[in-house]
């Protein structure tokens, strides 16, 4: 895909993964929706930048939770340039919960985090799908889903949903449009800060640089350029799970500890 004059929706784009995303886009001359559900401030500014870059930008409200909101979206990427060739499923939540500590999530946190993890980048892929002729999905799932770790056992299973869906869409969705996923393991950041803790992001950030094999985890621009790397080219991958965690899979599944 030609992104210079493209159109891509990037959900959850105010911050993290999803503002490296639009950036990394605008710089190659893509037109980009910011999307946000509650950080109206923090969207505005990130299309700014985008708008520095060179590049198009709205920020638009939606919560991808629900359908009519996701309906909207997309509309207002047509209603702005006429048409739209890709999508980038970031936006998630989660609650952070010790894995053993089984009476720590309820059924409306399991519910909480599906309706944003799964059932929103359905509603979102099958908005785009109505109206995109040719172009590609971007799944943002997590290591999570595929090992079982990470912030909760919630959050894990929505993310092994979303990479089961990420298959199951790409046999439906083509020829005309490749869907893949970007599985990211621990990403230096706010968000892994906050709901850690300093101690324990710090702790668990040094134990993964000595054991992984390329050192260091990664931050939200390294995620970025490997689903921007999926929108772009890979003209002939889909169905595609991308584990993006510095090899980390390739060492033990020890746990790891606050030290």
């Amino acid at each position: 895909m030609d992104l210079a004059g493209a159109t891509v929706i990037v959900t959850g784009s105010s911050s993290g993964i999803g503002a490296a995303c639009v950036r990394l886009l605008a710089a190659k001359g893509c037109n980009v929706v910011v999307n946000y559900a509650r950080s109206a401030d923090a969207a505005a500014a990130v299309a700014d930048e985008c708008r520095g870059l060179g590049a198009q930008a709205i920020a638009v409200r939606a919560d991808v939770s629900n359908d009519a909101d996701c309906r909207r979206l997309v509309a207002a990427a047509m209603d702005e340039w006429g048409r739209l060739d890709g999508l980038v499923n970031n936006a998630g939540t989660t609650k952070f919960c010790e894995h053993a500590d089984l009476d720590g999530l309820s059924a409306e946190d399991f519910h909480a985090i599906y309706a944003v993890n799964v059932v929103g980048p359905y509603q979102m892929s099958r908005a785009a799908a109505a109206v995109m002729e040719r172009g590609a999905i971007v799944n943002i799932a997590s290591m999570a889903g595929v090992i079982g770790t990470g912030s909760s056992i919630a959050y894990a299973a929505s993310k092994g949903a979303l990479n089961t869906m990420t298959l199951s869409l790409a046999r439906v969705l083509g020829p005309g449009i490749r869907v893949n996923a970007v599985c990211p393991g621990f990403v230096q950041g706010e968000w892994l800060r906050t709901g850690y803790g300093t101690e324990r992001y710090d702790s668990i950030r040094e134990q993964l640089t000595e054991v992984n094999p390329l050192g260091a985890p990664g931050k939200p621009e390294d995620m970025a350029e490997v689903a921007v790397w999926f929108l772009e080219g890979a003209g002939k991958v889909t169905g595609e799970v991308m584990m993006v965690d510095a090899g980390n899979h390739l060492v033990g599944r020890a746990p790891l500890k606050a030290r």
